[in-house]
């Protein structure tokens, strides 16, 4: 297999000139090209074949958005990563950017005080993404194939549980946003269990993400707070730079951020929140992986089944990446895969007998708690 050849869409000349430095730094990985604009990158694409295109999401007239657009209209399969600003402007339009087709995101490094620690934090962050992304682009089943039907797979766990589900909680990564969009807002509102997230997503872009779903959901969707007290029909997602934590407190459980060291270089951290609620929940947790790159889950997912908790994944067919839930599976901690549009559903199947939680009398970000940063 030959090197990744990526198409890097920038108006800033520093910007393109340490990208493409970064870049071909690593030896699997070929710039084929450059352009200043999105008319240029459209005129190149069918030129220079890329694999996958880095696009600037803040560009001036043919913007990030209208490219991306105009790339998904002749190029649906291209992988596409948009590079954003830590802005509110920068993060609201990436987040537009995912739901109209963009593979994922990186964000331009900030502060890092020299040019080698740009590329350093270029490379750190954006490298994995764009290996991630053309492997997965080369085993994409071909349009026309059927998705598979949900399948069952070895537990690593003794006999199936027979308690009722008292908490679902999600993890997810790369083309979580919209696997998050297709599964959230096809839950009722009065679903019976509190729901907690955690998806991998710098400070503000967590903000954004929950006030987007939450618009678009019948459930409560709120970026958590320190000391929020998890309820029926209420989804909390974690902040950015925060781990999230469940804890008891007499017969509520509540919300705790830690700032500990990241785990599998991600903070928050999937495992960091499954590990918590299989203490707080045991048998009576439900725990979802959908798509994402990388490892995250697979400890937690472990710990929760020990505790008799279920654990189900995204199936690879409708994963933007198989790896958070590829692994689960094979680790053998999940007792089902199951096609994006199937998730909502078999939630619902899997928390009807619940009985419903007494109301707390209190919303999430309106927590008795100062939350700690």
């Amino acid at each position: 297999m030959g090197a990744i050849r990526v198409l890097v869409v920038d108006d800033s000349v520093v910007i393109r000139k340490v990208l493409s430095e970064a870049l071909s730094a690593d030896p699997d990985i070929e710039v084929a090209g450059t352009a200043a604009d999105g008319s240029i990158a459209l005129s190149k694409i069918p030129l220079l074949n890329p694999d996958l295109v880095t696009l600037d999401v803040e560009m001036p007239g043919m913007s990030g958005l209208d490219t991306l657009m105009a790339i998904r209209k002749t190029y649906p399969r291209l992988p596409v990563i948009m590079f954003s600003t830590l802005t509110e402007r920068g993060a609201a339009t990436t987040l537009e950017a995912l739901s109209l087709g963009a593979s994922d995101y990186a964000t331009k490094p900030q502060n890092t005080g020299s040019v080698d620690g740009t590329r350093a934090r270029i490379r750190s962050d954006l490298i994995p993404k764009v290996k991630g992304l053309c492997r997965k682009e080369k085993t994409l089943p071909a349009p026309a194939s059927p998705r598979p039907e949900p399948r069952k797979i070895p537990l690593a766990t003794p006999a199936p549980s027979t308690q009722s589900v008292e908490v679902v909680a999600i993890g997810t990564s790369t083309g979580g946003p919209n696997a998050l969009a297709a599964v959230l807002p096809l839950l009722p509102g009065d679903f019976p269990v509190p729901i907690v997230i955690v998806q991998h997503m710098p400070p503000l872009f967590t903000r954004l993400l929950a006030e987007r779903l939450n618009k678009q959901s019948a459930v409560s969707v709120h970026e958590g707070n320190e000391g929020d007290v998890l309820q029926r029909g209420h989804a909390l997602i974690a902040p950015g730079d925060f781990h999230m934590k469940l804890a008891r407190e007499g017969a509520a459980v509540r919300l705790a951020m830690t700032q500990d060291p990241p785990q599998n270089s991600c903070r928050p951290s999937v495992d960091v929140l499954f590990e918590s609620v299989a203490q707080v929940y045991g048998p009576k947790a439900l725990a979802v992986v959908l798509t994402g790159m990388g490892s995250d889950g697979v400890r937690g997912a472990q710990v929760i089944t020990e505790a008799g908790g279920r654990v189900i994944v995204q199936d690879e067919a409708t994963s933007v990446v198989w790896g958070m839930p590829g692994q689960v599976a094979a680790a053998g901690l999940s007792e089902g895969l199951f096609p994006l549009n199937q998730i909502a559903g078999e939630l619902e199947r899997r928390t009807s007998r619940f009985a419903a939680l007494p109301s707390s009398g209190l919303s999430p970000g309106r927590s008795s708690l100062p939350r700690q940063h």
